[in-house]
């Protein structure tokens, strides 16, 4: 549940979204592809309202990825970065090229295009995920907890590639995730909520500077103290 919210997503941008379980982060990602319907209000993708086209229509035009990726057990990877080409009745050429450059975008081998979801590890298909949600090159990329189900050392290689891609590509993109750090490290904002309520949005750097309230301080009150161990740390070896 979210009550009065309003905000955008500036084109280009990566827009973070974090609060505690059951602060209205999932909720707000989802009314923008009318997952769930707003009871109020409105939502606007390029300055349309999104409330004038059919659900399944708008939702083609927005890029989703899952924490669990979500892919189809029974089609390859190829047939599973397709299914939105298709649906929009793209050509087998270009459907077959299409899937080439995202694989490519994504650092996997061509070899994969054949291989199927249970044969990939969580690192793989998360990226097979990404890919599927990049294949019609939709204006916004929805990201919901993709990386969090995923061990250290996978999470940190993904959210570089991730990185990387969205700054190549300009994408915008709206990440909701539980990890502060996360949104510090990816965000160019991050929009905190709390009981569905916006309490404060604004760049890492002011967050960090000047937090609009104790939750909000609190809530990077974890990312602060990790970052002073890894200093102390750091400094003690350069002193060794």
């Amino acid at each position: 549940m979210v009550d009065g919210l309003s905000f955008d997503v500036r084109d280009a941008e990566l827009l973070a979204v974090v609060g505690e379980s059951g602060s209205g982060k999932t909720t707000a990602l989802k009314m923008l592809n009318r997952l769930i319907e707003p009871s109020a209000g409105r939502v606007y993708l390029d300055g349309r309202d999104a409330g004038e086209l059919p659900a399944h229509l708008l939702r083609r035009q927005i890029g989703y990825v899952f924490q669990r990726v979500g892919l189809f057990p029974h089609l390859t990877v190829a047939e599973n970065i397709a299914v939105t080409p298709r649906l929009l009745g793209w050509g087998k050429q270009r459907i077959a090229e299409r899937v080439g450059e995202l694989l490519e975008l994504v650092e996997l081998e061509p070899d994969f295009a054949h291989r199927f979801p249970d044969s990939l590890s969580g690192g793989q298909a998360q990226r097979v995920g990404l890919a599927r949600a990049l294949a019609a090159s939709p204006p916004l990329l929805l990201l919901d907890e993709p990386f969090g189900a995923l061990d250290p050392l996978t999470r940190d290689h993904l959210q570089q590639s991730l990185d990387r891609l969205r700054r190549k590509l300009g994408l915008t993109v709206m990440l909701v995730t539980h990890d502060a750090s996360e949104a510090l490290l990816l965000a160019d904002r991050i929009l905190v909520l709390r009981q569905g309520r916006l309490i404060q949005l604004d760049t890492p750097s002011a967050l960090l500077s000047a937090p609009a309230s104790d939750y909000v301080d609190r809530l990077l009150a974890a990312p602060r103290r990790q970052a002073q161990i890894f200093d102390q740390l750091a400094s003690g070896s350069a002193r060794a």
